[in-house]
């Protein structure tokens, strides 16, 4: 006989709000609502809180992808029939699965990583970091979560250069001065360009009104203000690639799909600035959070169970209960079988109904949004394992490749076979050569708890409009920054045989992302992760949709005294 899961009795049945998920935004909406006194259930049909924000060991990753990969349409839910009636004056719709990977790739040179898969903490939506100063580290203060978290400071930046090469990333005062490849002259170009972008925001912000940068400038392009002011290709590259982190060929108006205007980099500059030094044990503008970025999730949630949210993994929704004559939602049935009734819902984007599958017409779903809205674009993702770092002692770094950067695509090699897979790989390379997009690279080590020791998870990402040119443009930046050695062959017998040593891979994924945007209306789905290394689009997404929610509540409001942390310093930054 086949053995049936024991699944819980929800006691309430009715809520102001049910979260179908447990990632980033659904979980930090649970806190929000939970905060100003809001009955909330979170649910989740995983073990694991974090959703596509988890971070999970290596094996549990590469299942999560799987069984998330973009395949045919999927049936509806065999256990809810398409015309099955509620227990009232509803029907249940039923809710399936969107899968939102494809194009998983998986290649292991080594028995490592499989052999230490659980000791391995990988973040499914790398690279991922926090500004010092950025708005998620303001809210991580506020609701004082930080209690929850750890973190370690990213020891440095780095860009290529239009011949491939990595120099260090001159983001302050100090590093300027000891960068040995710029010039005299560009080194007071850039200290004067830094002056005058904080003059601008101190003269705005003391509500004088600003007369150092003109309206018609900030709402020019930023290249445009860039080069009037004179700066060389090489200043205006590490601007608006390594600091303002432009996604497009800024230079190349015709093909930018987001063209970055003056006072939005200006802005993004100020922010960044302000970000280092913020906290005395963190060495630059950015840090990283001990165990992955699947952190943030659960102390949100963590934080939404101590003001009453109830949360309950293993659960899964098989349907929406949705009024018969409106449409309206109502509820939601779990696997259980079991009725929930709240006044508000958010899903995870995971989750969709169509059409086809409710018994409810058409004309009665049109009138909500119950689907998210696609993206045209999309983020290809890289995951590279490693015994050795990009730079010697740096554990944890981030790499920009700018776009028309020449990637140095050598790679090196110990046996014949791989040649001949290496130069059929260029063969596909040299058809995105004229690269249009940046490519984001961040190595982490094991001083963050996300890999066993001696070893270096590092992650890749860059926008693309399909799999061929998100895994060429990933493939190109593995080439330049890593080689492959043969089993049994170390890091340090490849150094008697080249001048430059590559770390050597050890294990590679790659896989596609769909992007998405959310739906806020009667049924609130959330976002995919997007194509950020921040999470401020994320955030300022997420508040909107709360006041649309609770209009007139605060976005978590101050309580007591003891839940203020207004001292900076008093956040666990581990160095």
């Amino acid at each position: 006989m086949e053995e049936t899961i024991p699944y819980p009795h929800i006691e309430p049945s009715n809520f102001d709000l049910i979260v179908v998920g447990t990632g980033l935004p659904e979980s930090i909406l649970a806190a929000a609502s939970s905060a100003v006194n809001k009955t909330v259930l979170q649910l989740d049909p995983y073990p694991l809180y974090g959703s596509h924000y988890a971070s999970l060991p290596l094996q549990d990753f590469i299942s999560f992808i799987k069984s998330q990969q973009l395949q045919s349409e999927p049936s509806s839910n065999p256990q809810v029939p398409q015309t099955e009636h509620g227990s009232g004056n509803h029907v249940c719709v039923p809710l399936i699965t969107r899968p939102l990977y494809s194009s998983l790739e998986i290649n292991s040179y080594s028995s490592e990583p499989l052999d230490n898969s659980r000791k391995f903490c990988l973040d499914l939506t790398g690279p991922r970091v926090l500004l010092c100063s950025d708005p998620m580290i303001d809210l991580i203060l506020k609701t004082g979560i930080n209690q929850y978290m750890e973190f370690k400071s990213v020891d440095a930046s780095f860009m290529s250069d239009a011949e491939g090469k990595l120099g260090t990333v001159p983001d302050s005062r100090s590093a300027i001065f000891k960068d040995r490849s710029l010039s005299f002259t560009e080194k007071n170009q850039l200290m004067r360009f830094f002056k005058l972008v904080q003059g601008h925001f101190l003269s705005e912000s003391e509500s004088e009104g600003s007369d150092l940068i003109s309206e018609e400038d900030l709402e020019s392009p930023f290249v445009e203000f860039l080069t009037k002011l004179g700066l060389s290709h090489k200043l205006k590259s590490i601007i608006l690639y390594a600091i303002v982190m432009a996604n497009y060929d800024q230079d190349n108006m015709e093909v930018c799909k987001d063209i970055i205007k003056t006072k939005d980099g200006i802005n993004y500059l100020t922010l960044y600035h302000s970000s280092v030094g913020r906290f005395p044990n963190a060495n630059g503008a950015m840090i990283y959070p001990l165990y992955g970025q699947g952190e943030l999730p659960q102390a949100f949630c963590r934080r939404a169970a101590v003001k009453g949210c109830i949360h309950v993994l293993r659960m899964p929704v098989i349907a929406l209960l949705m009024d018969k004559d409106s449409g309206t939602y109502k509820g939601v049935k779990l696997v259980s079988g079991q009725e929930l009734f709240s006044a508000q819902l958010i899903l995870a984007p995971s989750f969709k109904i169509t059409s086809s599958l409710s018994p409810l017409s058409s004309h009665e779903l049109s009138s909500h949004d119950l689907t998210l809205q696609d993206v045209e674009q999309k983020v290809v993702r890289g995951i590279c394992i490693t015994r050795n770092s990009l730079k010697p002692d740096v554990a944890n770094c981030l790499v920009l490749f700018p776009p028309g950067c020449k990637l140095d695509i050598s790679f090196v090699f110990s046996d014949i076979h791989m040649t001949v897979i290496y130069f059929c790989r260029l063969l596909s390379l040299a058809l995105c050569s004229d690269q249009k997009m940046s490519v984001r690279v961040f190595q982490l080590s094991s001083n963050v708890a996300v890999c066993p020791s001696g070893m270096f998870v590092t992650y890749l990402s860059a926008l693309c409009d399909n799999a061929v040119e998100g895994k060429n443009l990933l493939h190109s930046a593995i080439n330049a920054l890593f080689s492959v050695s043969i089993s049994g062959k170390s890091d340090k017998d490849d150094q008697s045989e080249i001048t430059e040593v590559k770390p050597s891979l050890l294990w590679t994924a790659l896989y596609l992302q769909e992007l998405t945007k959310g739906a806020f209306e009667s049924i609130n789905y959330m976002t995919m992760p997007d194509e950020h290394l921040h999470y401020n689009c994320l955030l300022d997404t997420t508040a909107k949709l709360f006041q649309k929610m609770y209009p007139g509540e605060e976005f978590f409001p101050r309580t007591n005294p003891s839940d203020e942390f207004a001292d900076d310093a008093g956040s666990e930054l581990e160095t």
